[in-house]
């Protein structure tokens, strides 16, 4: 399987071949708009609260995205929630972690003719294969809500599903977006965005409040803030300053000289156990590798899959080794686990990069 290439990585690559404007001005959401919460249909006749699939892709979904989503509404409880693959065994999650979902699209259009009350489209490695984007159509033209987390927001676009309506996505990819798919309303300074049916966010971390906006539209606010108390969140406002992310000169040349330089790079270890907390893994994993000098394993002695602590089947790299750096079990708030990871980055290989890896997961650092 190809190694994928990061969000960072590929962006900083265009960026030096094809020298594309980056000082664009941001488009402000209406004032009105920016603190509202979802709207979601009731679940679907015969159902006492709504059916969540979160879906990936064999061949490479990103990590946060598809992760958060399924562990903060596994941990609200206000829904039913199952992971879906395209196709049966492993999920390369990218950058890193290996997991096996609950079912496949096939097993699940067959058990569950009616389709899911929301499906969450997190970015994925081949989003232009078009059994997804049929797949995707399909639910959505069943009665479905869809949310695009990040790039997944190319699979929606390419399911037409954004035509005509208001959309986000990433910041390094609006200017593409806007190119290839000029019926949509791109917009930024909002870090989620709901027109009708369908749901978009900004880059990567924005899966936190917007799962966090999905339990309030289901179960209402204080079911929300009960959640979000017990993850470490303060709020999950749409409010967001696109402007803050951007390349400059100096963060290409800083993704270059790490990258480049082999001799720095190390391997990160984290033993995983029964139990583990699948959000605060994700977080930390996307924060270390976005350094472009870290490779991220999860390790395990008994050699066998790992259950998290929502029902997630983690597949773990390999027995410990011993050798590099061995992270210590996050033990404090799930979702400051990235704070956490971001902190020690900055400790270990300077601020500049503990930022650059902020802005790859587009993470507006406090």
């Amino acid at each position: 399987m190809r190694r994928p290439i990061s969000i960072l990585t590929g962006a900083a690559v265009a960026f030096l071949l094809a020298a594309p404007d980056i000082s664009s001005v941001a488009t402000p959401a209406p004032a009105e708009r920016v603190t509202a919460t979802l709207v979601l249909p009731a679940p679907k006749p015969g159902r006492v609260r709504p059916l969540i699939a979160v879906i990936a892709d064999n061949a490479g979904s990103e990590t946060t995205d598809f992760t958060i989503p399924y562990g903060v509404l596994k941990e609200s409880g206000v829904a039913d929630v199952v992971s879906l693959s395209t196709r049966p065994g492993a999920v390369q999650l990218m950058p890193t972690l290996k997991v096996k979902t609950d079912r496949t699209f096939a097993e699940f259009d067959a058990s569950t003719p009616r389709g899911a009350d929301i499906v969450i489209v997190p970015m994925m490695y081949e989003d232009k294969d078009p059994r997804i984007i049929s797949w995707v159509r399909a639910q959505y033209e069943n009665g479905a809500t869809v949310v695009s987390i990040c790039t997944g927001a190319y699979i929606l676009a390419r399911a037409g599903l954004f035509d005509g309506k208001r959309a986000t996505s990433h910041w390094h990819a609006m200017s593409d977006l806007e190119k290839k798919f000029p019926n949509v309303h791109w917009i930024r300074d909002r870090r989620y965005v709901q027109d009708g049916r369908v749901i978009s966010t900004t880059g990567v971390t924005a899966s936190i409040p917007v799962s966090l906006a999905l339990v309030e539209a289901i179960a209402g606010h204080q079911v929300a803030l009960r959640t979000a108390e017990r993850l470490g969140v303060s709020n999950w406002s749409a409010r967001h300053r696109s402007a803050d992310f951007s390349f400059t000169f100096s963060r290409i040349a800083l993704v270059a000289l790490n990258y480049l330089s082999f001799w720095r790079h190390e391997t990160v270890e984290v033993p995983v156990a029964d139990g583990f907390d699948e959000i605060a893994l994700a977080l930390a994993s996307d924060a270390w590798t976005q350094s472009f000098l870290v490779k991220f394993a999860t390790t395990s002695s008994s050699g066998r899959p790992v259950l998290s602590r929502h029902g997630l089947t983690l597949l773990p790299d390999r027995a410990p080794s011993g050798a590099g750096l061995v992270l210590p079990t996050y033990s404090g708030s799930s979702l400051q686990a990235l704070d956490h990871a971001l902190s020690d980055i900055d400790h270990r290989y300077g601020v500049e990069t503990g930022n650059l890896a902020a802005l790859s997961v587009e993470y507006p650092r406090r």
